[in-house]
């Protein structure tokens, strides 16, 4: 396992390179067929290939992940691939790269992968736009989904996830000299300042709701008026309801600043994963894994969507470790094999 998980840490594939992620796509595609055989398909699309392989017969269960990653070319150089004192480090290996290589080591343990499909796309990083139309039509054929994103601390699993989103709040305003003529400007800065704190009250912490202004850039120079500012704001939802409230309150925002405008763009691009979505499917991993916990949590993922149209989803099924998105990244080594048999065990349940 840690030498096909070097082989995928080591090509480095960041969202949007289409060349690195086609060269990731190729070796991944390679590595399946030599774990389980059969003819893997990839699936082109502008931002590079999606992964996809049937075990055969009706399908039952899609594997679901990503091959690409947060990170730019060249981070391999900063940070190796490295195994030190039982720990795995190096750009991609706990987000999600080690999960892929536990499903592939878990499947090739099964006698039979009737049934059984594997979807790795190229853009979860960068929203699914282009694969989640895919994803979506695998999961209905499937009718269950088990995602191998990293697994919440210590290994739990995640029942259920926020639906989540980013917007772009552009304000305009009029460009003047800051200090002959500020009169004559519009402050898109000031204007921003009281979106900023109107854009604040949206959250609702007793529904779980987080809207969080995260960037904002304005003006040009010290001593011009701000003609722009732009604001962006992360934002987590629970409940449909909840959704469509933020982005009402979103459109509906307007200028405080005479004369200044307002854009806004974005939604909450992945709709709440209920933990009513995995249901039928944690039972069967607490009966395959005794003491198995699960935990609904915050970030999103392609499990997102699949359960959002119905489909029985289980989500974090990858690698224990921590660190994602960051250089402090990392698998606990011991632990792969027990997800591998994780795996193994779960899809054979299903098929049962």
């Amino acid at each position: 396992m840690l030498g096909d998980l070097r082989e995928l840490v080591e090509i480095e594939s960041p969202s949007l390179d289409v060349d690195a992620v086609t060269r990731s796509a190729e070796a991944l595609a390679a590595m399946i067929e030599r774990h389980l055989g059969g003819t893997t398909e990839l699936v082109e699309s502008p931002v590079g290939p999606h992964v996809h392989w049937k075990g055969g017969g009706t399908p039952k269960v899609l594997l679901l992940g990503h091959h690409d990653t947060v990170f730019p070319m060249g981070t391999l150089a900063e940070r190796p691939f490295d195994v030190t004192d039982g720990v795995a480090t190096g750009p991609g290996v706990f987000d999600m790269l080690g999960g892929i290589v536990q499903a592939l080591h878990g499947l090739a343990r099964l006698d039979d992968t009737s049934g059984v499909e594997l979807l790795f796309s190229s853009d979860e990083e960068v929203g699914s736009h282009h694969s989640r139309e895919l994803i979506e039509e695998r999961a209905t054929a499937c009718g269950n989904v088990l995602v191998l994103e990293p697994s919440a601390d210590g290994g739990t699993l995640k029942t259920g996830r926020k639906g989540c989103g980013t917007f772009e709040v552009i304000v305009r305003g009029r460009a003047a000299h800051a200090g002959l003529e500020p009169e004559n400007g519009i402050n898109a800065l000031v204007e921003a300042a009281h979106q900023v704190l109107e854009i604040n009250r949206f959250g609702d912490e007793s529904v779980g709701t987080t809207v969080t202004p995260t960037v904002a850039t304005a003006g040009t120079t010290d001593n011009v008026v701000p003609a722009e500012a732009r604001i962006r704001v992360d934002v987590r939802v629970e409940s449909a309801d909840e959704k469509q409230r933020v982005e009402a309150a979103m459109a509906a925002l307007s200028p405080a600043v005479s004369d200044a405008s307002i854009e806004v763009l974005g939604a909450i691009g992945r709709p709440p994963m209920p933990e009513s979505a995995s249901a039928t499917l944690f039972p069967l991993a607490q009966e395959v894994a005794p003491g198995i916990d699960g935990i609904a949590v915050g970030g999103g993922s392609d499990g997102n969507f699949t359960a959002a149209i119905g489909v029985p989803t289980l989500d974090g099924l990858g690698a224990v470790g921590g660190g994602a998105h960051a250089d402090t990244e990392h698998v606990v080594v011991a632990t792969m094999p027990e997800r591998a048999a994780l795996i193994a065990n779960l899809v054979a349940a299903i098929q049962s």
